[in-house]
């Protein structure tokens, strides 16, 4: 696990011990629009250190690709695939968003190396927007909370 995935998971700690001081006394008023932004803070820093360890995965990937004996087709492609999936293998694609390292076959088959890619993409996409909603929500609470006063005088 490369730093910027050891950076984000202390991140997510850090925003999520936030959160859980919202339960003791002594909370910071109004509490709800401080939780919502903590929520949304450990939800942003979860999703760039789930997403940083796919990232890593695949950069890591790639770089195997070419560099040293037995290199080609990608390590990643061939280690821990038996003889059967890996008949055929030409080339390998890839992508970082979404995450992704494609095995290509000269069928035009594809297998992916790793199947965690689906989780880490689908994970990080909705840790994100759990994190957009929370900080949206929370300025829609301030505005309101900023109209009703400007009403009440």
């Amino acid at each position: 696990m490369g730093p910027v995935s050891v950076a984000c998971a202390v991140g997510a700690l850090i925003a999520a011990l936030g959160v859980v001081a919202m339960a003791f006394p002594g909370r910071p008023e109004p509490w709800p629009n401080h939780l919502m932004r903590r929520a949304g803070a450990t939800a942003a820093w979860a999703a760039a250190a789930v997403y940083s360890l796919g990232l890593f995965g695949v950069l890591a990937s790639q770089h195997a690709f070419g560099h040293g004996a037995n290199s080609i087709p990608a390590p990643a492609c061939r280690d821990g695939f038996d003889e059967a999936t890996r008949e055929g293998l030409s080339h390998h694609r890839s992508s970082y968003l979404p995450l992704r390292f494609d095995c290509v076959r000269d069928d035009g088959s594809v297998y992916s190396s790793d199947s965690d890619y689906g989780w880490m993409n689908a994970t990080s996409a909705v840790l994100a927007l759990a994190a957009a909603l929370l900080f949206i929500g929370a300025g829609y609470a301030t505005e309101l909370r900023a109209r009703k006063a400007a009403a009440a005088s």
